[in-house]
């Protein structure tokens, strides 16, 4: 099924997806916020609770500036600290890559959230997979958009490999978005189309 996205879109397309999926009051926690712009559309269009956990100074400036309600803080040492069902929802977009302790953030996003929100660059889209096998090189993408030697990126991974990990870990998976690089958002597809054909995939994710 494919999904058809609000136009003109106020956000960035897997932001605009994201918000789709949180309910109208509920509690959200946004881990790596950057500018806050998700967090601050989450308040004004669907009234909900927000807070946010961001890395970077400019981007807590930012927050700020927009009236937010964010801290300074890493996700790999800082979520260890929230308490147990803090949060309808922690979201997590396009952060993991990022992270040092991936599967641990994962485990404290849903420590502390009944639901989970992840988005994430797909390392297995069919044109990384391409470029690999005819330059032999680190492709660049559209959300893949810095040389090897100075992305912050350390820990990509591909669709498949995600699903993988949420079996390992017991988590339930409500809704998996594929979104190619015409940001064209795909539901109900199977784990191997999404992992050759989306350049991004966004997770609803729970655990019993």
């Amino acid at each position: 099924m494919t999904i058809e996205t609000p136009s003109p879109l106020p956000l960035r397309t897997d932001l605009a997806l994201i918000a789709e999926m949180v309910t109208q009051d509920a509690r959200v926690l946004d881990v790596g916020c950057g500018d806050g712009a998700l967090l601050r559309h989450l308040i004004v269009a669907k009234n909900v609770d927000g807070r946010g956990v961001e890395l970077s100074q400019a981007g807590v400036n930012a927050c700020v500036a927009r009236g937010l309600s964010v801290i300074q803080g890493d996700a790999d040492t800082d979520l260890r600290d929230y308490p147990a069902a803090a949060f309808d929802f922690v979201i997590l977009s396009q952060t993991l890559q990022a992270t040092r302790q991936p599967r641990l953030v994962i485990e404290d996003l849903l420590r502390i959230g009944r639901r989970a929100i992840v988005s994430f660059p797909n390392f297995g889209h069919w044109r990384v997979r391409w470029h690999l096998l005819t330059q032999g090189t680190m492709p660049m993408t559209g959300t893949l958009n810095q040389p090897w030697h100075s992305t912050p990126n350390i820990h990509l991974c591909t669709v498949t490999d995600f699903v993988n990990l949420c079996d390992e870990l017991g988590i339930t998976i409500e809704r998996m978005l594929s979104v190619d690089a015409r940001s064209r958002a795909r539901s109900g597809v199977s784990t191997r189309f999404a992992n050759l054909f989306g350049e991004q995939a966004v997770f609803l994710l729970s655990k019993p």
